[in-house]
């Protein structure tokens, strides 16, 4: 993991003005109280849910720099590059903000083994919730893990 700098952002403050915030050509991001944006990212090719995450400006900068997705550990409380340990880094190929700028959306191809979560597999969500006669529970798709995480972490 690589130690945040507490940079300086290079991102204007959010208008004051609705339509500037929502149909202008400026990138404000709305960072919450802590910081933070909430980024979604989805596989380019298709289109799965690989991960949710969260960006400080310092991560979003770096992430439009670089071309390499890069996140904001809430745990960890330091700069993410995702995949730095595992290879499985995560080549940013779309960038898109909602309409007020307090959700991101990365379309990104994952190098490596092609797997974003931690335990080795392609998304973080392998488990679906089912309604078994009251009882929820947790059933994880066919698709195991493309890599033993013991290995690599």
């Amino acid at each position: 993991m690589t130690q945040t700098t507490h940079a300086q952002t290079p991102f204007k403050p959010a208008p004051t003005d609705k339509a500037a915030l929502e149909e202008g050509t400026d990138l404000t991001p709305r960072f919450d109280a802590n910081g933070l944006v909430t980024a979604v990212v989805t596989d380019v090719r298709d289109g799965t849910v690989l991960m949710l995450a969260h960006m400080n400006a310092e991560a979003l900068a770096l992430t439009i720099s670089t071309g390499i997705a890069h996140y904001y550990s809430r745990s960890r409380a330091m700069l993410w590059k995702k995949g730095e340990s595992s290879g499985n880094l995560q080549t940013v190929h779309e960038l898109r903000t909602d309409c007020d700028q307090d959700a991101l959306w990365l379309k990104v191809s994952v190098a490596g083994h092609d797997a974003t979560c931690h335990t080795g597999r392609k998304s973080c969500f392998f488990r679906r919730v089912e309604n078994a006669d009251g009882n929820f529970r947790l059933v994880s798709d066919a698709d195991g893990p493309k890599f033993d995480p013991k290995t690599v972490y």
